[in-house]
C-alpha cells in the first residue's frame, strides 16, 4: 500500500488561487483520493487582496493553509507559523509566485519539486518536473533537459469547463471591473455609465456583473457612490442602488438599468450566456480567452491623480501645485506613447498569441464612445465570431489538471489506481 505524502501547493495572488490551485486540487483528490495531505503556502503578492488564504482554506479539498505573511520565515528556516510536521516523502507544486520558491523549499523539505509552467520554465537543471501550458514553453527548455517537461495544457480551460450555454433571446453584455481598489475606482463607474447609455439607447439589452470572490457587493456600492469615490462624476454615473428580485442581487440605475449580480464562483456558467464582455487587465482576460468569449479590454488612465501617492522623485514632484498636475499630464502621455510605440500587450490571449486578438482601449476612455463600439458589435455579430474563433485558437488543451496530477504521481512513483481505501489514521502524523 502507498504511503501518505505531503503535497505542497506555492500561490501566491487571488487569480491563481481561484484559477489554477483550485482545479489542481479538485484533481488531485479525485485521482489520489485521501492519500495526499494538501498544504497551501501562500507567498506576498503586490496584488493580494488579503483574503487569499480564507478563498484556499474554502476549498474543502485543502488540509491546511498558510498566510502570506509567514512566507519569509518558512523560505528562509523552513519552519510554518503552525510548526507544521511533515511526512518523509512529499512533493512541492509551483502554482504562481517566484519559481526559485519551489527550488528553495523542495531541497529544505526533501521534497520533489514540480512547476506548472504557463510561459516560461526556469532552473531546469534542479527542478525535477514541469508541467507546460503548450509546446511553446515546452520548446525554451535546453534540450538536455527538455525530458522533464510533460505538455499538460491550460489550467484556466479547466476552470472554465463546461456545457456552452444559450443566452436568451436578449443580447447580454458582462462586466467584469476586476477586484483590486484602482481597478474598481475607475472600472465600476466606467462600465455602470456605458450599460447605461446602451440601455438608453436599446432597452432590451442585459447586464451582468460577476462579483470578484475576493470583494464584496458592498464593495462594488462603495466605487459606484459619489460621496466614495469622486471618479463617478468624472465619469457620469447616475445614482445607483441595490435591489433584489427573487433572491437575486441587482444594481439598479435610475433611468431603469439594472446589472445582474453573480456571486457564484466561478462564474464560468453565466458568462458563457453573454455575446461580449468589458473586463480589466487581469486574469479576467485569461478567464474570458479560455471560454471563448469575445471582450474589450479597458485600460482607463482618467484617474493620473493616483501618481501623487507614488514615493520618491515622481511622487515628490506629482504634489507640486500647477507644476504637479502639469507633471502627472506630461508622464502620463510619455507612458501611453511608449505602450503604443512598442506595442506593449495586456491582456493574456493577446500576449498568448503575441499579436491583438482581443481590442485593448488605453487612454482616456468614456461611457458614450464604450458604448457606441458596444452596439457596434452588437449589429456586426461577424465580428464577434472572428474574436472567438480567434481566441480558440489561441487555447491550451483541456485536462491539465488531471495532468498535472498524473506527473506528480509519476515523479512519486506511485500507483495510478485512487486510494480512497486509506484509512484516516494513515494520513497524519502523531504531531497533527
Amino acid at each position: 500500500m502507498a504511503q501518505p505524502f505531503d503535497l505542497v501547493i506555492l500561490t501566491n495572488g487571488p487569480g491563481e488561487v481561484t484559477t489554477w490551485v483550485r482545479p489542481v486540487v479538485k484533481a488531485v483528490r479525485e485521482q489520489l483520493g485521501t492519500l495526499p495531505r494538501i498544504s497551501i503556502i501562500l507567498a506576498p503578492c503586490s496584488h493580494s487582496t488579503g483574503r487569499e488564504a480564507a478563498i484556499a482554506r474554502s476549498y474543502p479539498e485543502v488540509d491546511r493553509v498558510q498566510a502570506a505573511q509567514h512566507f519569509l520565515p518558512f523560505l528562509l528556516w523552513g519552519k510554518t507559523a503552525e510548526n507544521w510536521s511533515w511526512f518523509t516523502q512529499g512533493l512541492v507544486l509551483f502554482l504562481g509566485g517566484d519559481q526559485f520558491f519551489p527550488l528553495v523549499i523542495g531541497k529544505r523539505l526533501g521534497f520533489k519539486t514540480l512547476i506548472y509552467a504557463e510561459q516560461e520554465a526556469r532552473w531546469w537543471r534542479w527542478i525535477d518536473g514541469f508541467g507546460v501550458m503548450n509546446r511553446q514553453v515546452l520548446q525554451q527548455i535546453p534540450p538536455k533537459y527538455r525530458s522533464k517537461g510533460r505538455i499538460v495544457g491550460d489550467l484556466m480551460v479547466d476552470v472554465s469547463q463546461g456545457d456552452q450555454q444559450q443566452g436568451g433571446t436578449n443580447p447580454m453584455i458582462g462586466f467584469l471591473p476586476g477586484s483590486k481598489g484602482m481597478k474598481l475606482a475607475q472600472g465600476v463607474p466606467l462600465m455602470l455609465a456605458t450599460a447605461t447609455i446602451i440601455h438608453d439607447q436599446r432597452p432590451e439589452v442585459q447586464f451582468m456583473l460577476p462579483v470578484a470572490p475576493t470583494i464584496t457587493i458592498q464593495t462594488l456600492l462603495r466605487y459606484g457612490d459619489r460621496q466614495q469615490n469622486p471618479l463617478v462624476e468624472t465619469f457620469g454615473l447616475c445614482p445607483i442602488h441595490l435591489t433584489y428580485q427573487d433572491n437575486q442581487a441587482y444594481l439598479q440605475m435610475v433611468n431603469g438599468a439594472k446589472i445582474q449580480l453573480i456571486t457564484d464562483f466561478p462564474a464560468s456558467d453565466f458568462l458563457r450566456r453573454c455575446q461580449l464582455c468589458l473586463t480589466t487587465i487581469g486574469a479576467n482576460t485569461a478567464e474570458l480567452g479560455a471560454l471563448g468569449l469575445p471582450m474589450l479590454v479597458l485600460l482607463p488612465t482618467q484617474q493620473i491623480d493616483a501618481m501623487r501617492a507614488w514615493d520618491g522623485i515622481p511622487g515628490l514632484i506629482a504634489k507640486i501645485p500647477l507644476v504637479g498636475t502639469w507633471f502627472v499630464r506630461w508622464l502620463n502621455r510619455r507612458i501611453l506613447a511608449y505602450v503604443r510605440k512598442h506595442r506593449v500587450r495586456y491582456a493574456w490571449p493577446n500576449i498568448w498569441a503575441k499579436k491583438e486578438i482581443v481590442p485593448e482601449l488605453l487612454g482616456e476612455l468614456h461611457p458614450e464612445d464604450l458604448a457606441e463600439l458596444v452596439l457596434d458589435y452588437l449589429d456586426h455579430p461577424e465580428k464577434l465570431a472572428a474574436i472567438a474563433q480567434a481566441l480558440q485558437a489561441c487555447r491550451g488543451e483541456a485536462g491539465a489538471a488531471q495532468k498535472l496530477t498524473a506527473l506528480m504521481s509519476e515523479l512519486l512513483d506511485l500507483p495510478s489506481a485512487p486510494q480512497d481505501n486509506l484509512p484516516a489514521s494513515s494520513l497524519r502524523s502523531p504531531q497533527d
